[in-house]
């Protein structure tokens, strides 16, 4: 048995152990189970979307202002803008989770899969706005400006605020989620995006089939170079490689949609038909909507808390307008990229070809390769640099899970072995990869979910207060406010 055997056989058993317990099933109707993780995925983006009255709606164009910089004063606390907060939160999430995940949920879940990310992708709005909200609200700054926040921050404070006589409670819930942070970082931000990177750039260069360390070692090489110089150095990089890969990728998906323009109605149909039809469906209504959910939260990661710490980085002295900027992070991800990419597929039918069965990435290459022969090496590229940006923004997850957990000193640590491991992803199969990614990024929703809806009163307090001073004009846009400052001037 070659290494790569070996080390996948072992991969498959630890998977096998977290999954029975993590997927352990939550009877919802007869004939019907839901996996505990995704049972408290769904009702928490439900319950927040109610508690804050439907706040992803409210202030949606509010957010657009937000994230173009009107609202930006550089003098706020913070190490980065809204905008590099936002797309830094978009590098760990816009990537192979759509370019590969799409095409896994539609292969292994049928068109229908992609009705549940939609309905997933919206109620995930609101759990972002409060995961990001209250990041900002428990965020931690030194004296050099360093900024440590997210869940394991705001659920330690939160929670000891809420029971000042056990403080055991909060350290118990920002330490597993710390704990779980850190394992994610492997998987979903590590492990999965040098596997299918891999497997891209092997369909491309076949002489690459024969070393798939070589790719991981490449990727953690340059992924290590931008690692070390930490957020700052991760937003100025993010800011300029995720919109030009998303509007390339949005550029080919949309010249293939508008190409077939006559079939999208069809496939719409086919989505919602198959979303709720157990005949029409590869695995029946509960595994369309299973991993219609697993796929969303992979891509977007709301709920799971991720997003909250590079938004925690944010300069601002409004939470609520950082979580205001979140939330459009699950709608740009599955409601725009992952629609697309989901349309392409299904219009040139690549999630059909039995030769790619369990292949994610290459599904998508094969659906570019429609517009021309060239296409399937321009998304290797995008891909490429999506799963390079998506590895450097989790490197710096996990390390503010290891700070949390370990202090400053382990962050070194913490970078050396997170660089090692992207080595290993090409070697492993997709399918333990997926499943030990799926695992640890949906197991962070246990400590999050539960301490945001303890503590949901704390933001719907500032949420309804902000929306107060937004209507009655206390809050306005720069713009706004340096006119009157020259007004003022003017008349002295």
């Amino acid at each position: 048995m070659t290494f790569e055997d070996q080390t996948d056989k072992l991969f498959a058993s630890l998977v096998e152990v977290i999954g029975k317990i993590m997927f352990y099933p939550i009877p919802l109707a007869p004939g019907f189970d839901l996996p505990l993780l995704l049972v408290i995925i769904v009702g928490g983006g439900i319950f927040f979307t109610f508690r804050y009255r439907f706040i992803n709606l409210r202030l949606l164009t509010h957010s657009i202002g937000v994230i173009r910089g009107k609202y930006d004063n550089p003098e706020d606390k913070g190490e980065i803008s809204h905008f590099q907060a936002l797309t830094s939160a978009l590098s760990a999430t816009v990537g192979l989770g759509n370019i590969a995940g799409v095409a896994v949920a539609i292969a292994w879940g049928g068109p229908g899969a992609v009705f549940w990310m939609w309905i997933i992708a919206f109620f995930g709005m609101s759990l972002k706005f409060s995961s990001c909200t209250f990041a900002q609200l428990y965020r931690r700054v030194d004296k050099d400006g360093h900024v440590l926040g997210g869940p394991m921050v705001y659920l330690e404070e939160g929670l000891t605020e809420k029971f000042p006589s056990m403080p055991a409670i909060g350290k118990l819930f920002g330490g597993l989620f710390a704990f779980l942070t850190i394992w994610a970082s492997f998987g979903g931000g590590n492990l999965f995006q040098s596997n299918q990177t891999y497997e891209l750039l092997s369909g491309q260069f076949a002489i690459l089939k024969s070393y798939p360390i070589l790719v991981g070692i490449v990727l953690a090489f340059a992924a290590g170079i931008v690692i070390i110089g930490g957020i700052k150095r991760i937003g100025e990089v993010t800011c300029r490689l995720v919109p030009a890969m998303c509007i390339f990728y949005c550029s080919v998906c949309l010249i293939i949609i508008f190409t077939n323009l006559t079939e999208v109605p069809g496939l719409i149909k086919s989505i919602f038909a198959q979303a709720f039809s157990p005949e029409a469906t590869f695995g029946g209504f509960a595994g369309v909507l299973i991993q219609g959910i697993k796929r969303a939260s992979f891509s977007n990661e709301a709920g799971l808390g991720s997003a909250a710490i590079a938004h925690s980085a944010a300069r601002t002295d409004e939470p609520v307008r950082e979580g205001v900027v979140a939330m459009i992070g699950p709608f740009i991800d599955t409601h725009l990229v992952c629609t697309m990419t989901a349309l392409s597929i299904l219009i040139t039918g690549a999630h059909l070809d039995p030769a790619l069965a369990g292949k994610g990435a290459m599904i998508t290459a094969k659906a570019f390769s429609s517009v021309g022969s060239f296409m399937p090496m321009l998304l290797t590229i995008a891909a490429t640099i999506f799963a390079y940006s998506t590895v450097i923004s989790w490197c710096y997850y996990g390390e503010r899970g290891s700070e949390y957990l370990f202090g400053r000193k382990s962050i070194p640590i913490y970078r050396v072995i997170y660089v090692l491991i992207i080595a290993i992803g090409p070697v492993l199969s997709l399918t333990n990869v997926v499943n030990f990614a799926d695992l640890m990024l949906l197991s962070m929703a246990f400590p999050n979910i539960i301490g945001m809806v303890i503590l949901s009163g704390k933001v719907k307090t500032l949420a309804d207060d902000y929306v107060r001073r937004l209507k009655s004009g206390e809050i306005k846009p720069k713009d706004a406010c340096q006119v009157e400052d020259d007004m003022e001037v003017a008349g002295q």
